[in-house]
């Protein structure tokens, strides 16, 4: 099963959709935001979606007007040259992680449920956190939980999984919950397992830097006039939101032209993030976190 889309109406509201328009959906999963966005399309309209995970395929949808490109969004601008499409109308994402992959015990993505650490968005890539934790130096693994979660012990945990490796491997979720155990504050182990289980699967996945690749194209393709909408989870990705917004890049750096002027390319459509209510979070849990941001190209 996948997730009931978050922040549905709000988000594609915030495209203002031209009919006759080219959207891109850049995180389809089980398709719930497509769907609304195809019905504001006329027959002139196009919708391109883009999934990594092959399991999007069993939600294809069956629409002229639809496309469903498997792969990452950080490649947008090769798949659009591939459509031979110059510029967009509009562009949707909803980041993070689907509670389709989260439920499935066999993808290594949850600590509730067991099974073997993955977490793997694209079950073709190598890379899994398993090897992360066996096979990566000190350094490397210290600074995925220092970046990538808010622990306040990252050098106790790194030190107690060299430790543990050097008599064991580790590959089994359960028993990476019991090794990390004794390092959770207390009354509060779930929400440290989840912090830990974010930083590997960001790891994994490359997932700050496939998302600074993805915000940082969108100025070259989003036609003046076009509208973003995207749909955050955490600060790591929200800061970048904003700064794409704010700054018209993910480096907080304005940007001089050859003029001595710093061209302004995104107006804020909404000046208060867009939260859930809280009906749709006890509908919804996954929605508790969810930050929408809408700008439009200038």
């Amino acid at each position: 099963m996948y997730h009931i889309p978050v922040l549905l109406q709000e988000s594609v509201a915030g495209l203002n959709i031209n009919p006759d328009g080219i959207y891109v959906d850049a995180t389809f999963g089980g398709g719930g935001h497509s769907k609304e966005i195809l019905k504001h399309l006329s027959n002139k309209g196009k919708l391109l979606a883009i999934d990594q995970d092959i399991d999007a395929q069993k939600n294809i949808i069956k629409d002229k007007k639809f496309h469903l490109i498997l792969g990452n969004f950080r490649y947008l601008k090769n798949y659009l040259d591939y459509y031979k499409i110059n510029e967009i109308d509009g562009i949707l994402a909803d980041l993070g992680i689907s509670s389709h992959q989260i439920d499935k015990k066999e993808r290594g993505f949850s600590f509730r449920l067991g099974g073997i650490i993955d977490m793997r968005m694209n079950n073709s890539m190598k890379l899994t956190a398993a090897e992360i934790l066996n096979t990566y130096e000190y350094e490397k693994i210290y600074n995925i939980f220092k970046k990538y979660c808010d622990i306040l012990n990252p050098e106790k945990l790194t030190t107690k999984i060299l430790d543990y490796r050097n008599e064991k491997k580790i590959y089994d979720i359960n028993e990476f919950i019991e090794l990390i155990t004794p390092l959770a504050p207390k009354f509060n182990e779930f929400k440290y397992f989840a912090q830990v289980f974010q930083a590997l699967r960001i790891a994994v996945n490359d997932e700050m830097t496939a998302l600074e690749d993805f915000l940082n194209t969108i100025p070259k393709i989003l036609k003046q006039g076009g509208r973003l909408s995207i749909i955050s989870y955490h600060s790591l990705e929200d800061s970048l939101v904003k700064n794409l917004i704010k700054f018209g890049n993910t480096v907080n750096v304005d940007e001089i032209n050859l003029f001595g002027s710093k061209p302004k390319l995104f107006k804020s459509i909404n000046k208060k993030l867009i939260i859930p209510d809280d009906k749709e979070i006890n509908k919804n849990s996954r929605s508790k976190s969810a930050k929408l941001r809408i700008a439009e190209r200038i």
